[in-house]
């Protein structure tokens, strides 16, 4: 009743208004639509018309905003709506994914990428089921599909990158750490990918100085710890590299201020004395290599002395540096099984068997040392003994060579490296009985005279 009676109120008004308007206004107005057609109104019914016109257009646009701004929230609501619905979908693909259930994983994945194409988190995932199941190809080609959806997204090129290490494409991977250093420089994961991409490739030089610009970024701490450690191997690395060229004195300066900083670097004492061999120092070389053996307790160490004292026809020399150990720590099985296999060598098989029966009664038990007992039985003329460790045994070589083994792969190797080239990690090659001989407990028994010298 209110509405109407103000409906009314308004209408009573708007004619009194209008009659006062008229009466005061009697003249017409001409309007020309075109230069033969034009209207005569009066000007009140003109003011009305062209009121009236205004009132019908803002409520037309008033009403098309309206229904513009409710088309926009209803498709808005069911674009969130199917966003929930993938996003669902995506969640539980992501969930079989992490439980192994990889085609279940596909499925799910498979039809959140058909609801929404565009999404770059399905990509990825779907990406990841493929490299689980074997299929790099595949995962590549979806990774590619993400980084067109994401050119700048981080964990687009991250994921890129380590799937083309993983699949022996260094070149490419290499190319996208250079694209995201470009854009960040500062950014250490790439510093990183990068850089183990050139200690790959050997390209030592280069990865030094990545190395430099991580280490300048990193903060104190463990992590900086492991950074300034590999910035000593690569450092290590370039003068093995130079020694390898030639460059001695490089390679003595660089190697001699690594062990000042790290003296547990077998690599630096083993290259610096081969350095010096290089260089004709033999006297230097020498007492690196026992100086190292004597710290580190590394048989690469007694190899290197044994190599260079028979090339100069000197192995006197080398039993004299062997027995005065043995009477510095009679406990060092490593020595003497090094030891053994010299006298050996040597023809000097009766001290050679009491320093390698002396390992055997203190448990230690491993191929070459049967080997090295059986030469010595055989050498003894003792046909049935050699025959019993012969058996123990799976076969010799000339130089009764005792190898080395990564301790941090396994992979066993005839001759010593600096660096392993399976796992990559450096001064990592060890005896392979090494720990069972440095665990085990010397037992006394009868002792032989060493060979050469007097008796009563």
């Amino acid at each position: 009743m209110i509405l109407i009676a103000l409906l009314v109120l308004a209408f009573i008004l708007f004619a009194v208004g209008f009659l006062y308007f008229w009466g005061i206004n009697p003249g017409d107005i001409t309007v020309f639509l075109t230069n033969d057609m034009s209207y005569t109104l009066p000007s009140s019914i003109m003011l009305v018309c062209v009121l009236l016109l205004g009132l019908l257009i803002g409520n037309g646009v008033h009403f098309l905003s309206a229904f513009l701004y409710s088309f926009r929230n209803w498709k808005g609501g069911r674009r969130l709506k199917k966003a929930e619905e993938v996003g669902s979908i995506y969640r539980t693909g992501v969930g079989r994914l992490l439980s192994g259930d990889l085609k279940k994983a596909r499925t799910l994945l498979n039809k959140a990428l058909d609801r929404d194409p565009q999404r770059v988190d399905t990509h990825l995932a779907l990406a990841s089921v493929a490299l689980q199941e074997g299929n790099v190809e595949e995962g590549i080609q979806l990774l590619q599909k993400a980084r067109k959806l994401d050119p700048k997204g981080l964990e687009v090129l991250f994921k890129l990158a380590t799937t083309y290490e993983e699949s022996d494409q260094s070149d490419k991977a290499r190319a996208i750490y250079k694209e995201l250093l470009d854009s960040d420089a500062e950014n250490r994961k790439a510093m990183r990918g990068l850089r183990d991409i050139q200690i790959d490739m050997g390209d030592w030089q280069d990865a030094l100085t990545l190395q430099k610009k991580i280490l300048k970024t990193s903060k104190s701490g463990p992590k900086a710890d492991a950074e300034k450690q590999i910035l000593m191997q690569l450092r290590y690395e370039i003068a093995r590299s130079e020694l390898e060229n030639g460059g001695q004195d490089h390679a003595i300066e660089v190697c001699r201020d690594i062990i000042k900083r790290n003296a547990k670097f077998t690599p630096a004492h083993v290259t610096l004395g081969d350095a010096y061999c290089q260089a004709g120092r033999d006297n230097d070389a020498v007492k690196v290599y026992q100086d190292g053996y004597k710290a580190l307790k590394k048989s690469v160490f007694l190899a290197r002395l044994e190599d260079l004292y028979i090339n100069a026809e000197d192995p006197a020399a080398l039993l004299s540096f062997y027995r005065s150990q043995m009477e510095a720590d009679r406990e060092d099985l490593l020595l003497k099984l090094y030891l053994g296999r010299l006298c050996l060598r040597l023809e000097m098989v009766d001290e050679a068997m009491q320093h390698l029966t002396d390992l055997e009664t203190s448990g230690v038990d491993f191929t070459k040392l049967h080997l090295l007992l059986a030469e010595g039985e055989r050498r003894r003329n003792n046909t049935k003994e050699a025959v019993v460790e012969y058996q123990k045994a799976l076969s010799i070589d000339s130089h009764l060579l005792l190898g080395f083994v990564c301790e941090n792969c396994g992979t066993r190797f005839t001759e010593w490296t600096s660096r392993c080239p399976e796992c990559k990690t450096w001064d990592s090659l060890i005896l392979p009985e090494r720990k069972q001989i440095h665990d085990a407990k010397l037992v006394e028994g009868p002792k032989m005279l060493p060979h050469g010298s007097g008796g009563e």
